[in-house]
């Protein structure tokens, strides 16, 4: 039998996902600090280049925070409500813990 996740009690699931919101809505401002500030390093080294160099940085680096940010959210969420453990294991019999 599948043991139940403590993700399936709607208290404890509200809880969770307003923690992962906040953490994403940090992330985005840390994310947008981030972007900016590269962008005024790029502008002082290298003057105006084209338009379309500020736009693909400002896309790259905030694409690439933005879904570390969510994924590692993701984990963060998963372990820290008990979801990792409400598993079953296939290989349990094989390889018992010490």
């Amino acid at each position: 039998m599948i043991p139940r996740s403590p993700l399936d009690d709607p208290e404890t699931a509200a809880f969770a996902w307003a923690r992962f919101r906040r953490l994403m809505w940090l992330m985005l401002s840390v994310t947008i600090t981030i972007v900016i500030g590269a962008c005024v390093l790029l502008y002082r080294e290298n003057g105006f280049v084209s338009i379309h160099f500020y736009i693909a940085t400002a896309l790259g680096i905030g694409f690439m925070m933005l879904l570390m940010s969510a994924l590692m959210g993701l984990v963060f969420l998963s372990n820290g409500t008990g979801h990792d453990d409400a598993i079953v294991d296939p290989f349990e019999d094989e390889h018992p813990n010490p």
